[in-house]
């Protein structure tokens, strides 16, 4: 029986990692702060030529309602040479856009960026072959992968 009970729990702890990582949230652990890693997240994509449309401080707006809340911030940002193809796909997929990050820290004080993975959104709409996806997913990774850079 209690080969059985190992196994079972194995199975469910995998279960419960595949769920995690099927949720379209691609997360990358950052060696700054969170108000750091949000700045600079920021100005590169204000290099590469993103706009962007606004910045949220969730943590400030718990605040403003007597709650505490770690540093998290959400950046919405795009450009139409990347969103408008991705609609061209389909329609719906500007309910996702324009793309978001956010910046949080956890309960240990470990900083994280994510971001919507471009191919979960393409297959939420029912457009998982649209061509976009594979440059906005490495536009996506690339502006992650230099914001975290030492």
């Amino acid at each position: 029986m209690k080969l059985s009970c190992s196994l079972l729990a194995a199975l469910l702890v995998s279960l419960v990692s595949l769920a995690s990582a099927a949720d379209g949230l691609i997360a990358v652990k950052s060696p700054r702060s969170a108000t750091d890693t949000m700045n600079r997240f920021e100005e590169l994509a204000k290099q590469r030529g993103l706009i962007v449309f606004a910045r949220i401080d969730h943590a400030a707006g718990a605040a403003k309602v007597g709650k505490t809340l770690r540093p998290t911030e959400v950046l919405i940002f795009g450009n139409p040479k990347g969103g408008t193809p991705f609609m061209e796909c389909a329609q719906s997929v500007g309910i996702d856009l324009p793309m978001k990050a956010l910046v949080w820290e956890d309960a240990s004080t470990q900083v994280w960026l994510g971001f919507n993975d471009p191919a979960f959104m393409a297959q939420r709409h029912g457009v998982a072959q649209c061509p976009v996806v594979e440059n906005l997913h490495k536009v996506l990774s690339g502006l992650a992968e230099a914001t975290v850079a030492p």
